[in-house]
């Protein structure tokens, strides 16, 4: 009797914690894209990355380029003390004049342009145009990175929930099995062994339940921890509690979007053109320079001895210098260098190319199978379930023995284990793919 109060108070505390952890009734529910959407807003490393992009856009000006004239306001003073010591010719007299004072006040305003350098300004510009977008898309490729581990996690959170309902529902069956086992076996028509196999079977399966338990709160943690929850113990009500897997996906569609909007290849791009904007930057130096400077000053001199006591000058300065580099020893190595860097880059391109493509076709290929597994597994689960009814009607009329029945019970959950496994790895596969073809942004909008 008292062994039969434990096993009650088990399986009490087991579904107690079952309707505290996953039942959230009056909690707020929450979508897939509340999920993306709050991660987006609150995940510190999305965060940071877009702390980074800000200062490679803040770079991307015509000012940091050098397309803009610099104009500089100076201003001056300055002086001396001396002492002038003269004799007339005429009368050869000496003349001696101490610490006299001389001063100067120099004010200005100058603009310097490089107006002309072989485009190499332009293209310091360009440059900066690229790096801007070069930062873009390392912000776009950690995003989807990350929109993907929440999908994954939600998804995962979503099986821990189903498998945790399974074993409870396998836990009732032997719950219910070992209570007419227990009554049958007081009247004397089970034998003890009965008795302590079905005890057995029912602590096994309760044990299963509770290590479950521990699952679906690990999985719960992680989610709260991607979203950037203070609280990463936070009950979290999730809308789903199936996982839907979408079949129709198409390679032909999937690979054309690849080669379009895939982050990586963009930015494989990205870097190819900056390669060749520095190769136009060593190129420029085969062009003349054009420089042109103007200022306005003022200048005031003031005299002691001199028979001018004070100059003013005042008025517009203007100049243009024009050059050209007739020798210079490293440019013909980095030339070609850029000719290297720029071969380098496209080859990068390709085998980047090639590896999305293979990834693809893997993906692709676990893909289908898995939809082919799903579709073998759902009808194996008819047989199951079919088979446990029947088991069980036979073990009731004692047509069948316990260790038949739990054969057939087994069977029953492996059969929603093994759909519950085809169904998160297709929704996997599914994920990887919409990742590569830069289409994983579409669960964002419910697609």
């Amino acid at each position: 009797m008292k062994n039969n109060i434990v096993l009650a108070m088990l399986f009490c505390l087991a579904i107690s914690a079952y309707g505290q952890r996953t039942d959230g009734a009056g909690e707020k529910t929450v979508t897939l894209q509340d999920c993306i959407t709050q991660g987006l807003a609150n995940n510190f490393s999305i965060r940071m990355v877009k702390n980074r992009q800000q200062v490679s856009a803040n770079n991307a000006t015509p000012a940091n380029a050098g397309l803009l004239p610099t104009v500089e306001l100076s201003a001056s003073y300055g002086g001396d003390f001396h002492t002038t010591s003269s004799t007339s010719r005429a009368t050869g007299i000496e003349t001696t004049d101490k610490n006299a004072y001389d001063g100067t006040l120099d004010v200005g305003v100058d603009l310097n342009w490089t107006v002309f350098d072989g485009f190499s300004v332009w293209t310091n510009y360009k440059q900066l145009q690229l790096m801007k977008q070069q930062g873009e898309l390392e912000t776009r490729m950690a995003v989807e990175d990350y929109v993907a581990s929440v999908i994954t996690e939600y998804y995962n959170f979503i099986q821990q929930k189903i498998r945790l309902e399974n074993f409870r529902k396998n836990m009732e069956l032997s719950r219910e099995r070992f209570r007419n086992v227990e009554i049958s076996y007081s009247i004397g028509s089970y034998s003890l062994v009965d008795y302590l196999q079905a005890k057995v079977y029912f602590n096994a399966d309760s044990t299963q339940y509770m290590k479950q338990l521990e699952a679906l709160n690990t999985s719960r943690i992680t989610l709260n921890e991607l979203l950037s929850n203070d609280d990463v113990t936070a009950f979290i009500n999730i809308h789903d509690s199936v996982i839907d897997v979408n079949p129709a996906l198409q390679y032909e569609e999937l690979w054309r979007s690849t080669l379009a909007t895939n982050s990586s290849l963009l930015l494989a791009d990205n870097n190819s053109a900056v390669v060749q904007a520095e190769y136009k930057k060593v190129m420029s130096r085969d062009y003349p320079y054009v420089r042109l400077n103007v200022g306005y000053g003022y200048t005031q001199n003031r005299y002691e001895l001199a028979a001018t006591r004070k100059r003013d000058d005042w008025g517009l300065s203007a100049g243009v210098t024009l050059g050209f580099n007739i020798f210079d020893g490293k440019r013909r190595m980095q030339k070609n260098n850029a000719k290297l860097d720029i071969e380098y880059a496209n080859l990068e391109r390709e085998n980047l190319k090639l590896s999305l493509k293979a990834s693809l076709n893997n993906y692709w290929q676990a893909y289908k199978n898995n939809l082919q597994i799903l579709m073998k597994e759902r009808e194996n689960h008819e047989a199951a379930v079919a088979n446990y009814e029947l088991s069980n009607l036979r073990w009731s009329e004692a047509q069948l023995s316990g260790f038949e029945l739990r054969e057939a019970q087994n069977s029953l959950l492996e059969s929603e284990e093994s759909i519950l496994a085809a169904e998160y790895d297709t929704k996997m596969c599914e994920l990887s793919l919409m990742l590569l073809s830069g289409k994983v942004m579409e669960y964002l909008a419910g697609n």
